[in-house]
């Protein structure tokens, strides 16, 4: 398992990167970073979050009006939705990332970092092959139509409203990117660290900040915890259903 480990990270961080933007968005490339810098993981796809205006019932095969990974203005949607000549549905899709894990143990970790930072929908899948896939992803989305064949549906004051509620959701969602990155320091180091002798003392804030994943973990190791879910049948949405999130 460890060689098969080390030959997926291989072929994976060496492969090219056959997503429409071609590189690792600019705000979670700290994150993919600090995940691939450690030996027991690596990361397969991610997508910071988009705002995104589509002209189609389907992803694929649908045209796409509009996308920025940042905030936008409402001229810009009015200007993209006036493109339409199907049906326009807005998008905000928060942050995603898919970590292939060396051990169970290590899936566990980053499950249990993700739920902690704000990330609800999170969970593992472990495949037949034996590869162990932790998903960090959240619910605070919003699908919106705006136009039906090619017509208008809402007045331009109401996508200025949805505007704004966009653009609060991508602020909560960097937000929670920024925990997730401090709480998996936080979870590395304290996972990392050798065991202290007993004479050894350190400040109970200090203990804290770097037992409290120690801890997490014992209690994730005990029988009956329903922590891995190998069909990914008790996930919504399913894993699969993420792979079509990213630029």
């Amino acid at each position: 398992m460890e060689k098969g480990f080390r030959q997926w990270k291989e072929q994976c961080l060496n492969k090219l990167d056959l997503s429409k933007k071609g590189q690792v968005d600019e705000d979670i490339s700290h994150v993919v970073s600090l995940l691939n810098g450690c030996e027991q993981y690596f990361t397969t796809s991610s997508c910071s979050g988009r705002i995104i205006l589509i002209d189609g019932a389907q992803k694929h095969g649908c045209v796409w009006l509009f996308v920025s990974h940042q905030q936008c203005q409402s001229d810009d949607l009015m200007s993209a939705v006036a493109r339409s000549s199907g049906d326009a549905v807005l998008k905000f899709e928060p942050f995603v990332l898919h970590v292939q894990c060396r051990r169970l143990e290590d899936a566990q970790l980053t499950h249990s970092v993700a739920i902690n930072s704000g990330f609800r929908n999170s969970g593992l899948t472990v495949g037949k092959t034996g590869k162990i896939i932790t998903a960090v992803r959240s619910t605070h989305g919003l699908e919106v139509p705006l136009s039906h064949q090619g017509k208008l549906l809402v007045q331009q004051e109401y996508i200025s409203f949805l505007t704004q509620i966009a653009n609060q959701k991508m602020e909560e969602n960097l937000r929670r990117i920024h925990r997730f990155y401090q709480n998996l320091q936080s979870a590395l180091h304290a996972d990392n660290l050798p065991a202290e002798p007993q004479t050894h003392h350190r400040s109970q804030e200090t203990k804290n900040q770097t037992s409290v994943y120690k801890r997490r973990r014992r209690r994730e190791r005990q029988p009956g915890t329903d922590c891995c879910h190998g069909d990914g049948s008790s996930i919504e949405p399913e894993l699969d259903d993420c792979l079509d999130l990213f630029t």
